[in-house]
């Protein structure tokens, strides 16, 4: 392994995403000389000096996003995330358009996802804009442009496959999403609270869309030990998504 790679050290109890390099890491069952990953390559082992076993993993894009992306901002979950995927049938070759960037968060994903497409997200807030930087040059993803312009001033990009707005007011930027997408091409919503939603739904039935429907996302982790049950605290309702294709 090379100085500055990425490795996740992964045990049954703990795991860590390090980069090699010549410092030691402190953790909760030990020390690790990330030296030693210079000798190493993935799907090996590293010890701590007490003895602990790490599993050498290579990344994913949901360790780098969880345990490297700074949060400045409310990011939508990753399982709102995997239903706009599976909605919409984004692929990977499509185009995507994403306001506002907040912090990075729905952007990298969908990026990682559209991996021979692109991703230009929309941020008019300078102190996210800051962040957003940071965390997509940590993704290492080369297919996210981010502007920092207010949506509801216009889109550039044209014929693109999806519109998402994560944004306060969303119904402002709609006409623009609007004359942004292709044909066929999905808009997708995302409100916090009814009222927001109300308001978004109203103006997307004044556009030339089809298949409108707004879902909410409810997961809950069980735990399954001598007896199986739900867990007591989990993250429940997050937000409303709106899904509208344009007809033409």
């Amino acid at each position: 392994m090379k100085i500055g790679e990425l490795a996740l050290l992964l045990s049954r109890e703990e795991s860590y995403l390090v980069e090699v390099s010549d410092r030691t890491l402190h953790i909760q069952s030990g020390m690790i000389d990330l030296g030693k990953l210079k000798k190493k390559k993935f799907g090996g082992e590293i010890k701590t000096h007490t003895g602990k076993k790490f599993s050498i993993v290579k990344p994913n894009i949901r360790d780098i996003v969880d345990k490297k992306v700074k949060r400045s901002a409310q990011v939508m979950m990753p399982k709102d995330i995997a239903l706009i995927l599976a909605y919409t049938g984004i692929g990977p070759s499509d185009n995507v358009v994403d306001a506002g960037t907040g912090t990075g968060y729905l952007s990298i994903l969908l990026a990682n996802y559209v991996s021979t497409g692109k991703v230009v997200t929309y941020e008019k807030e300078g102190r996210f804009v800051k962040v957003a930087k940071r965390n997509i040059k940590s993704s290492g993803l080369k297919n996210i442009k981010l502007k920092e312009k207010d949506i509801n001033k216009g889109i550039d990009e044209k014929n693109v496959d999806a519109v998402t707005l994560d944004m306060k007011n969303p119904q402002r930027a709609i006409n623009h999403a609007y004359k942004s997408l292709v044909a066929g091409g999905w808009l997708i919503v995302y409100s916090p609270t009814i009222e927001s939603l109300k308001v978004a739904v109203n103006t997307i039935k004044k556009k030339d869309f089809c298949e409108l429907k707004t879902v909410e996302n409810i997961v809950r982790e069980w735990k399954v030990e001598l007896t199986t049950r739900p867990k007591t605290m989990g993250l429940m309702h997050t937000g409303f998504i709106t899904f509208a294709r344009k007809l033409k």
